[in-house]
């Protein structure tokens, strides 16, 4: 009973901090299309993040187009890699998302 009160109150944390860092990449899409680096090199500079690396954003941002709200538009050749990566934008969903309409 105990383990499975404490494995509940784990993944209800879990939960909260994935549809915290939703938000955030949201919110840093509103300002133009981006890639997974140049969001995470976004939220470490305000200070969101603890690092740079792409995966803090990358889990998410697909999670976020398998619920349709933000869909990639186009690849580019990383500013920071060289490598060739998917460009997202936020959908008219995520927009309404982040703004509770």
């Amino acid at each position: 009973m105990i383990t499975q009160q404490t494995r509940q109150l784990s993944f209800e944390d879990i939960k909260q901090k994935r549809k915290i860092r939703y938000e955030q990449i949201l919110d840093r899409l509103l300002t133009g299309v981006k890639t997974a680096k140049e969001i995470a090199v976004e939220l470490f500079e305000i200070g969101l993040i603890p690092s740079t690396e792409r995966n803090y954003t990358a889990p998410r941002l697909t999670e976020l187009e398998k619920m349709g709200l933000v869909q990639v538009i186009n690849k580019k050749k990383c500013d920071y890699t060289g490598k060739m990566v998917a460009v997202y934008q936020i959908t008219p969903e995520g927009i309404e998302r982040r703004f509770g309409k």
